[in-house]
């Protein structure tokens, strides 16, 4: 399945995309159902239920907060996050909302948003079940599942596996890292470069350019409001934002002879990002919100240290991450739910690794092995939210692996380019890692650092 660079990165809002971005469009999806039937301004009610990982952390993760903007006709990349409190709280209080803005009903946040604590259906963890009434009448009702990064699929009632659907055209249709470079080394392309091209067969070049410049907009300025915001992050656990008191820090600090000085800024980045996916900011999925400070964190440490890398590069950079983020989502799985967090984070690792390898002038080859080397190297990684919330291990799990990032692009171009395990054997051995990995270490928060902080 090749996709694009705009299916890798969306821009949304935190703290999860499967768990917000995804719920928002379905939710949003289902009433322009309702709309297009004819039968929205009859509808009386509606109810949702919530199953699997979204049942069992998803007021953690915003997905009844989600649910309710969607069924207003919200989207995910165009909804005023600074509003969402207020309106949300409205809703709860009046117990009603408005359908697509234009259709009242009653809707309360505890007999009509349900969820399902242990429940899932059989397709994947992350599902969601809305069904409307008229009066006594049921006129709809829709299964969708949220298969990671903001991505949705539909129930077709088949009884098969739902597949997302695409009738794109694309010069070079690729899912598999071997593919990716065979590509590049048929046709003479960058990896980039190759991108670029798939990119420009669905929009004009121009287009292209402003959609990555705005991906790269979104990312500098999370960076930006996460370095000037402290307090705690909501929900619960009172947990403190860092990313201010360290870019202070930075700013003061005056010694100029720490070789690792520049580590401490890819930690800033990345804390910044994932503070402000925690607390619902303006995020873009890389390709995950769980996952969303890997990337930008990788891509300012290049554009502020590496000599030469400016605006342009980026863009190079950002294609390749894209890239390879096509790579797991069509052979392997972005999904905490679905494989843990070796999905998530090290996904993104993997692009990361393989964006830095691309501007520090790796080979095509040199670019995948870098991801394989990132990727590798979070096999097995659980995701054990506490209290449900992306915070913790989340939010310092993401500078960690920004780090790993950078020595894995370094490992990779230093080396001749044979790569014993390949990016495709290990996208393998991380889906079946997945399948035998127990339900309570993906995304429930039913094991692991989840379970081991006991309040006395």
């Amino acid at each position: 399945m090749t996709c694009s660079l705009f299916d890798v990165f969306k821009i949304g809002i935190g703290p999860s995309s499967s768990h917000t971005v995804g719920p928002m469009l379905a939710a949003r999806s289902f009433v322009l159902g309702l709309q297009e039937s004819g039968r929205l301004a009859e509808v009386s009610r509606v109810k949702v239920q919530l199953f699997g990982s979204l049942g069992a952390t998803g007021w953690g993760h915003g997905t009844g907060t989600a649910v309710v903007l969607g069924l207003e006709g919200e989207r995910p990349d165009t909804v005023d996050v600074d509003t969402v409190p207020s309106r949300v709280h409205e809703i709860r209080s009046r117990n009603e909302l408005t359908l697509l803005g234009v259709r009242h009903i009653a809707f309360d946040t505890t007999a009509d948003l349900v969820r399902h604590m242990t429940k899932r259906l059989r397709f994947h963890p992350n599902a969601l079940e809305f069904t409307a009434w008229v009066g006594k009448t049921k006129i709809a009702d829709e299964i969708y599942y949220s298969i990671g990064g903001g991505a949705i699929v539909a129930d077709d009632g088949s009884g098969q596996p739902p597949i997302p659907a695409d009738e794109r055209q694309w010069p070079y249709r690729f899912s598999r890292g071997s593919t990716l470079i065979d590509l590049c080394n048929e046709n003479q392309l960058t990896i980039p470069g190759l991108m670029f091209a798939n990119e420009c067969a669905q929009q004009s070049a121009d287009e292209v350019i402003v959609g990555i410049d705005r991906i790269w907009s979104v990312m500098t300025d999370c960076i930006d409001i996460g370095c000037r915001t402290d307090g705690t992050l909501p929900g619960g656990l009172f947990v403190t934002r860092r990313a201010s008191a360290l870019h202070k820090r930075l700013q003061r600090r005056t010694e100029t002879n720490d070789p690792l000085a520049a580590l401490d800024w890819v930690t800033l980045w990345a804390l910044a990002t994932n503070e402000q996916n925690a607390a619902g900011g303006r995020i873009v999925t890389a390709p995950t919100n769980g996952a969303a400070g890997v990337v930008p964190a990788v891509g300012m440490y290049a554009h502020t240290f590496i000599p030469g890398v400016g605006d342009e590069m980026i863009r190079d950079y950002l294609l390749t991450c894209g890239a390879l983020g096509v790579v797991f989502k069509g052979s392997g799985s972005i999904s905490g739910a679905e494989v843990g967090c070796q999905g998530e984070v090290g996904c993104a690792s993997a692009m990361a690794a393989a964006g830095l390898a691309q501007l520090l002038g790796g080979t095509p080859q040199q670019v995948v092995n870098a991801a394989e080397i990132a990727l590798e190297h979070h096999l097995g990684l659980t995701c054990d939210p506490i209290g449900g919330l992306v915070q913790i291990p989340c939010i310092e799990r993401n500078a960690i692996a920004a780090v790993k990032s950078i020595t894995a692009a370094r490992m990779a171009i230093n080396d001749d380019g044979y790569q014993y395990v390949t990016l495709d054997n290990c996208v393998r051995t991380m889906m079946q890692t997945g399948l035998d990995m127990n339900a309570k270490y993906k995304e429930t928060a039913r094991g692991g650092l989840a379970v081991s902080i006991v309040e006395c």
